[in-house]
């Protein structure tokens, strides 16, 4: 699918420079190249002796003779150096290029804390995100987004890779910032579009073999004309009531039927221009705009900073619906923009792969896996059961450990009790979060399948909640706790498969599926700039 993707990007090719920076567009019809002639010299023959008195009168007739032993090299650019024409580039001679604008743009996380950071004015919102990773010592793994968050709007957005940061926050009003999150889904329509347009949303109008990539093709290709239909409730602009109509996206914008679900040309209104736009999703739509659904989104125009009047409200019937539309007007709007941001990261790992793997010293190339359970040690040579061996040492190692630093306290636990908070240390633990804000937040960082965060049960005092995303949809899972032989272990699945703590059970679903829909694949963080 990438390959057919590629072919839709223009490839551009580079022309030589003139001396002024010009580029070349190759000589005009019936021109000829002029040949620069060099000015006759006279010839010297190097190999006889020479009387030092005979050089100093041939550098008095003539200049150019050198008196060095080594030939003479010829000058492949005489008219840049000769005495009648003066050099391309003379000091002076270009007009001083201005200085890089810099501006101070303040960034807030997740937990409240913000930083201040110095950018160029040319700084797209991943440039940025890569100097926050850094600066915060994240791991970078191309999913961080700068999100424009308005909260007297009630909206939010994230920021897309290439889109200028000092030009975004020219349009944003005082009350808004910047927030630094993970987002997940940011080009996860790319690896699986079927789950994003489901069929009974998209048409063509043309022939579509309704492929994978043919259905990516359509929309990148700006000679192609997908649509997106279906019903949407529509806020009336100036009024507090929603209607239900039958609504149509094309790339020209936006459109409503007025008589029933028909297209005809004479029977739609334009809603919204997707040109000097951008699509945001409420955050309270029920409460700040009454909206019917929770699933609503916004078009809003890049002039409009606090005028809510302005603002073209959205509500889908269901979160799918809701992320097929953003997804269009994305796709539509950016069309090969948002492929080469999503291809930029992979070809950076793919250059970068000969460089990742780290070089073993002769020492370590020498250690072997040893078994040491019977009375003679022996040599593991199966690389299955050496793996399995270090887990099983990694996991012994825990059991035995009977001391833990807490908050800087020295003093011993017991390995009951150290199972019991040893969780804490974990960026996937989430702590004391009601049901509703651990559902916030794994939508805010995308609900792509695998996302999940670990919680205190709010019900029973003792025991945990897994929360996890599977098919965009956010469920959860109560981990209890059992004793077997006087140990505490922690289970999902009503005893059947037990773990000391807490870290051994999610190590084991990021690798089983077990009774969970899905694996453990990305857990969602917090991160204090």
């Amino acid at each position: 699918m990438d390959a057919s993707l590629e072919s839709l990007c223009a490839a551009s090719e580079t022309a030589p420079l003139l001396h002024n920076g010009q580029h070349s567009r190759g000589p005009a019809p019936g021109a000829r190249a002029l040949q620069p002639q060099a000015a006759p010299r006279q010839r010297v023959q190097r190999s006889q002796p020479v009387r030092i008195l005979a050089v100093r009168r041939l550098q008095e007739e003539d200049p150019h003779l050198r008196t060095s032993s080594l030939p003479a090299i010829p000058n492949p650019f005489p008219e840049l150096c000769g005495p009648g024409s003066p050099p391309a580039l003379t000091p002076g001679s270009l007009p001083p290029g201005p200085a890089a604008a810099k501006q101070d743009v303040k960034v807030f996380s997740e937990d409240g804390t913000s930083k201040v950071v110095e950018i160029l004015a040319d700084m797209t919102a991943r440039d940025l995100c890569q100097l926050l990773v850094y600066r915060s010592h994240c791991v970078d793994d191309n999913s961080w987004a700068l999100v424009e968050h308005h909260p007297h709007l009630g909206l939010e957005r994230c920021l897309e890779d290439h889109e200028l940061v000092v030009q975004v926050e020219s349009t944003m009003a005082s009350e808004s910032k910047f927030l630094f999150r993970k987002n997940y889904a940011k080009y996860e329509f790319f690896k699986n579009p079927m789950n994003f347009f489901p069929e009974q949303m998209v048409t063509w109008c043309q022939q579509s073999n309704g492929s994978h990539t043919q259905l990516l093709q359509n929309f990148l290709n700006s000679g192609s004309c997908p649509e997106i239909q279906g019903f949407l409730h529509v806020k009336e602009l100036g009024r507090k009531s929603w209607k239900k109509l039958y609504v149509c996206l094309r790339r020209s914008g936006l459109y409503c039927s007025t008589k029933g679900a028909s297209k005809e040309p004479r029977h739609l209104q334009l809603l919204a221009d997707l040109e000097d736009s951008s699509i945001f999703s409420l955050i309270a739509g029920r409460k700040q705009y009454s909206a019917p659904t929770d699933y609503g989104f916004c078009i809003k125009p890049n002039r409009v900073r606090n005028e809510a009047k302005e603002l073209r409200l959205l509500c889908a019937e269901d979160e799918q619906s809701r992320t097929c539309w953003v997804t269009a007007c994305r796709l539509l709007k950016y069309g090969m923009l948002l492929y080469q941001n999503y291809r930029i990261p992979q070809q950076r790992k793919a250059m970068l792969s000969s460089f990742s793997t780290p070089v073993r010293s002769v020492s370590e190339n020498s250690l072997v896996a040893m078994d040491f359970s019977g009375q003679t040690g022996r040599v593991i040579e199966n690389p299955a059961e050496a793996q399995s061996a270090a887990l099983e040492e990694g996991h012994a190692w825990r059991k035995r450990s009977t001391r833990m630093n807490i908050l800087g306290s020295q003093s011993p636990l017991h390995p009951s009790a150290l199972s019991t908070v040893i969780h804490r240390t974990q960026h996937w633990f989430h702590g004391r979060i009601s049901r509703e804000e651990s559902h916030r937040i794994i939508k805010q960082q995308g609900l792509v399948d695998g996302l999940f965060l670990l919680r205190d049960s709010q019900s029973n005092p003792k025991a945990f909640v897994l929360t996890l995303c599977h098919h965009q949809k956010i469920k959860n899972f109560q981990i209890l706790p059992c004793e077997d032989d006087g140990q505490t272990f922690f289970s999902l699945d009503d005893g059947n498969t037990k773990f000391s703590d807490l870290i051994q059970l999610v190590d084991f679903y990021q690798l089983n599926k077990g009774v969970l829909p899905c694996r453990l694949k990305h857990h969602c963080i917090r991160v204090a700039l």
